[in-house]
């Protein structure tokens, strides 16, 4: 998969680009809610990016997909590995990369977190281990680390597709500006401090996102200027991709052309953490039609997957595609439809009032773009077993959970 060619591959997969009656036979086979992750198209988007950043450090954000084998084509691609938590970076190690390329980016690390992480850097794995505040310092200091250390700094600026992922500008996140030198110089006296990292949000796309994220990559420029003598300035991830389908591609290489830009002059490698670019549209979720009710200018269509399954839509208002894969879907009249999942809570519905083809009881529907954060944060809330997903040939990645795996560690 690392030579995965462009020349074919379009900047955003559409839903509409899936094979309907491929998805269709893997529902068959493998039941719904059903998750469908194309492996080719993670190395395409990998390609993709070291395209438009042939000098860059760039290290896949874990928490999008843990998936064994997106991890697998990642590394394959020659992306390194940005992990959020302990469990990211096992999954990281586990999964072939090297421990140079995996960076720790930790916020407010649980002790038995960073216990692992250091526990597994003295084993060998030569990680990098990036701080948001002064005390994490002391706290690696006291597990006798002395390896390498990047700093999160908080330049005051974020932007992203929600407020809940603005992180740019969040107190939660990173050293505050005022004392970025502060702490660089404490940390200088103990590890090898190796970079600056700082990170704007999340689902960057637009002309306001952009311009925002220019005014925080000249806030990241001006602070690590100041500290000096570092091996990379790391401006985290947030690159969009469209979920509407009305939307265009972000312009990939002018956003590389706008980092350069404002990051020019500093003696540092650039490095980035993409994430959803990654696997946002290489993945879809697959979704039957329990019962439908209301009239014809008013329909619910009660399917089997819900906010359990993709929690985007009830957590961040997000859109994502829907489409009929039915052979007769273009042939029905549209009406405007609720589709809503079986939890008992009224946020769990994917869209409100949508145009869509009249549904009808046993209809395959597909959800776009639901490679990244979607089964990553699926959760068994009302006991409801976690989907399965498998790739476009029917390869199993992760199994379907079961009642019995929901109980298994009861006591």
């Amino acid at each position: 998969m690392n030579d995965a060619p462009l020349a074919d591959s379009p900047a955003v997969r559409r839903l509409a680009d899936w094979d309907a009656a491929r998805l269709s036979e893997l529902a068959d086979e493998h039941g719904t809610p059903l998750y469908v992750t194309d492996l080719d198209r993670v190395a395409e988007n990998c390609a993709r990016l070291r395209a438009a950043f042939p000098d860059a450090d760039l290290r896949y954000a874990v928490k999008a997909n843990t998936a064994r084998a997106v991890l697998e084509a990642v590394g394959e691609a020659g992306l390194g590995a940005e992990c959020a938590s302990a469990g990211e970076v096992r999954r990281a190690l586990d999964a072939g990369f090297d421990g140079a390329d995996v960076d720790y980016t930790a916020v407010n690390p649980p002790a038995r977190d960073l216990d692992a992480v250091v526990e597994w850097w003295k084993e060998g794995a030569d990680l990098t281990i990036t701080v948001g505040a002064a005390d994490a310092l002391d706290r690696l200091r006291e597990r006798g680390y002395d390896g390498r250390v990047c700093v999160r700094v908080n330049p005051g600026v974020g932007a992203g597709h929600h407020e809940k992922v603005r992180t740019g500008g969040a107190a939660k996140f990173g050293v505050p500006a005022d004392r970025v030198g502060e702490v660089v110089a404490s940390a200088r006296t103990a590890f090898d401090v190796v970079g600056v990292h700082a990170h704007a949000g999340s689902g960057i796309h637009g002309e306001a996102d952009l311009a925002a994220h220019r005014e925080f990559l000249a806030r990241v420029a001006e602070l690590a200027a100041a500290v000096d003598d570092l091996e990379y300035v790391n401006v985290g991830g947030g690159i969009g991709v469209p979920y509407r389908d009305d939307e265009e591609p972000l312009d990939l290489d002018a956003v590389a052309a706008a980092v350069r830009e404002e990051l020019d002059g500093l003696d540092a490698a650039l490095a980035l953490e993409p994430g959803r670019y990654v696997v946002a549209d290489a993945a879809v979720l697959l979704t039957r039609v329990n019962a439908v009710k209301g009239a014809s200018d008013e329909l619910v269509a009660g399917v089997d997957a819900g906010m359990t399954d993709l929690l985007r839509p009830a957590m961040y208002d997000a859109y994502h595609e829907i489409r009929s894969l039915e052979p007769d879907s273009l042939d029905r009249e549209e009406a405007p439809v609720t589709v809503a999942g079986p939890i008992c809570e009224s946020g769990d519905v994917f869209c409100e009032g949508r145009p869509l083809p009249v549904p009808e009881r046993g209809d395959l529907l597909a959800l776009g773009n639901a490679g990244a954060y979607g089964h990553e944060m699926a959760s068994t809330y009302n006991s409801r077993p976690r989907p399965a997903d498998v790739t476009p040939s029917g390869d199993v990645l992760r199994e379907r959970e079961s009642l019995a795996d929901l109980t298994r560690l009861e006591r």
